[in-house]
């Protein structure tokens, strides 16, 4: 299998990003300033040369893809492949709501008020368990749950035949996601508890099963 280049790019702003709603497999639509983190994105990657292009499968990540597309010299891509596989992780019943008023409920049963303070006692991972538990109808993923949909997404762009060694690969990504990746891969090498921006560009390696971060959130 080839090694490849994925440039991961957490989506534009969107409206429920400014107005701090949880957004996982609920959608928004890009605001100006998300429509501009992409072109700005899209500018500094315009000499990189894409093999494929991944998204999500919400319209927040395939905008994003498009306008980046666009205004790259070297690929003829216009559109990303989408993919359930790349959503951000699932909130359940909190999916839309005040980011923080959810985090001070899933913290609450271990008196932590927030999602920095979720992290710093246990971790990314964990708080998707402790989110599960939390929800009423306890439709949020946990971490297994999670990490298995996410595992298929590199799989499915390690067994795309049409990629050759060398090749870079574009993957519109998601905020929580970033964070989770960086969790298990940076090798405690990034401050988790600071969000990547949007339109912010990260790095992996992906050898056959095998991710190592070569960069984050630049």
């Amino acid at each position: 299998m080839a090694k490849l280049t994925l440039y991961l790019v957490r989506h534009g702003q969107t409206y429920f990003n400014i107005y701090n709603k949880l957004q996982g497999w609920s959608n928004s639509p890009l605001t100006k300033n998300g429509i501009q983190n992409a072109l700005d994105t899209g500018r500094k990657l315009a000499e990189v040369k894409f093999a494929a292009a991944y998204s999500s499968d919400t319209t927040r990540a395939e905008d994003t893809a498009e306008l980046i597309l666009a205004e790259n010299h070297q690929s003829n891509l216009t559109k990303a492949t989408k993919s359930s596989y790349f959503r951000e992780q699932f909130y359940g019943s909190f999916e839309g709501d005040n980011m923080d008023a959810v985090w001070a409920k899933v913290g609450a049963p271990q008196h932590l008020t927030s999602f920095a303070e979720i992290i710093e006692s246990f971790s990314i991972a964990e708080a998707k368990d402790m989110m599960k538990l939390a929800d009423p109808f306890h439709d949020a993923e946990d971490q297994h749950e999670y990490w298995e949909r996410i595992q298929k997404g590199f799989k499915l762009i390690s067994e795309n035949h049409n990629l050759q060694d060398g090749d870079n690969v574009l993957v519109i990504s998601h905020g929580n996601t970033l964070l989770s990746l960086m969790e298990l891969y940076g090798k405690g090498q990034f401050d988790l508890k600071i969000r990547p921006q949007n339109g912010s560009i990260t790095k992996l390696e992906l050898d056959n099963s095998k991710i190592k971060v070569l960069s984050y959130n630049q």
